[in-house]
């Protein structure tokens, strides 16, 4: 009888449990959490139950390893982006939402698992807690290193964190989750994006009044062409 080496053993055994996690994002799509059940996820994984129970306690732990992911992928959306962090700037500030809208469209399945989960266990309502948490904190940074440059936010910068944060998932929750409002048109990913970012560009704070005088002076420069006039 042949055996196989440990490094093949080992790489099948990944591609099992990546099989599962992708089978488990769509019992979770079809079902929802709350009636997704491991032999569903199995079978739609083609493995079997006892092979299930090999890489994951039961679903829950399922659920966990995919937020893992979740979590991973939205830090590197922002990673690989270059315009940098500086809310000020329209680039990054759209930057910043394009992520949180593609991760949202791309995750939906692990993020509403989750909030059924954490309907019933006490465990996943903890992790919600603890996500918002880390995005408040994130965005409060952001804010506040406006503030000490001399912008005026449009309130404190944890409530003002909290108002950005809230906008983005309730927006997300609606348009991608629940289908939307009756536009009757579909309304596209980048126009989404352009217009969260706009609202939130006019409303989140203020140019300071000496970046704003200087910015001005420097267009209507610019518009009136180099002062060519000999100088005695």
């Amino acid at each position: 009888m042949s055996v196989e080496p440990g490094g093949v053993r080992a790489q099948k055994a990944l591609e099992t449990a990546q099989a599962l996690k992708e089978a488990g994002r769509r019992v979770f799509s079809r079902r929802g959490f709350l009636d997704a059940k491991v032999a569903d996820i199995a079978a739609e994984a083609g493995r079997s139950v006892g092979s299930f129970y090999k890489h994951f306690t039961g679903k829950e732990e399922l659920l966990r390893a995919l937020l893992v992911e979740w979590t991973e992928q939205a830090g590197q959306h922002l990673q690989d982006d270059p315009v940098g962090d500086d809310l000020s700037e329209p680039a990054a500030l759209r930057a910043r939402v394009a992520a949180y809208v593609t991760v949202y469209r791309e995750h939906l399945p692990e993020i509403r698992a989750l909030g059924e989960a954490a309907i019933t266990d006490p465990a996943f309502a903890e992790q919600v807690a603890a996500t918002r948490h880390e995005q408040l904190t994130t965005m409060r940074a952001l804010l506040t290193r406006l503030h000490d440059r001399g912008f005026e936010l449009a309130g404190d910068p944890a409530v003002v964190a909290s108002a950005f944060n809230a906008l983005l998932e309730g927006f997300c929750s609606l348009w991608i989750g629940g289908g939307g409002e009756p536009l009757g048109r579909t309304l596209s990913d980048d126009e989404a994006i352009d217009t969260l970012t706009a609202i939130l560009a006019s409303g989140i704070a203020r140019r300071p009044v000496d970046v704003a005088d200087k910015d001005g002076a420097a267009e209507s420069t610019s518009a009136k062409g180099p002062d060519r006039r000999r100088r005695g």
